[in-house]
């Protein structure tokens, strides 16, 4: 009997060793989103060095961001969605919601940069001065974004299995959501072109 529970006992181990170890990203889904994280971060970084004031605060329209919004903009969202990341995570997980969601990490990436679909921006990441200077807003999105990396990189979380609703999305995970963050940034770079490329815009 004592032979039968210790074999028990050692397959409940197991199985609960198994049952963390696929809770957790593969190296492939983290490989995956440390280089797309990367390469999104070089090409918005990459598009607002040695800008001048006057190109920084050029409007092609009055109710059109300049490319100092956008960077302010970024900047705050790369902290703004990784609270809705973490605030998922600090409720149970809840992977019954997984039949609901509609898009994959390929989709999302696409319906991010479609730039002729528009909508608005949550107050706390909507532009309203809060950094001094440019250089101070891609300061304080390099480092978030190097915090960002290094936890993708070595999370244990379950980010699979806490799924949250995004407003036009739909239900997302979490590594969904961190994808969605790198894109996002990829987005606004984006509109950042679309400013270098209006009449008038400061050469």
């Amino acid at each position: 009997m004592k032979k039968i529970l210790s074999i028990l006992s050692i397959g409940f181990f197991l199985l609960q060793g198994f049952t963390i170890i696929a809770n957790e990203l593969t190296n492939e889904e983290r490989k995956s989103a440390v280089a797309y994280l990367n390469e999104t971060s070089e090409y918005f970084t990459n598009h607002v060095k040695g800008l001048t004031d006057a190109q920084l605060d050029f409007k092609a329209a009055p109710d059109k961001w300049s490319i100092r919004q956008c960077m302010e903009h970024i900047a705050l969202s790369e902290t703004f969605i990784v609270s809705v990341i973490d605030n998922s995570l600090k409720q149970p997980a809840n992977p019954e919601k997984k039949s609901d969601i509609k898009f994959t990490e390929d989709m999302l990436k696409v319906a991010l940069v479609d730039r002729s679909k528009k909508g608005q921006a949550p107050e706390p990441i909507q532009p309203q001065g809060k950094f001094k200077t440019a250089a101070e807003a891609l300061d304080a999105f390099v480092k978030a974004r190097n915090k960002n990396i290094e936890y993708i990189t070595t999370t244990k979380d379950d980010l699979r299995n806490h799924i949250t609703p995004h407003p036009f999305f739909g239900m997302l995970d979490g590594y969904q959501w961190m994808i969605l963050l790198a894109a996002h940034t990829k987005r606004h770079t984006l509109q950042i072109e679309e400013v270098m490329a209006s009449n008038g815009f400061p050469k």
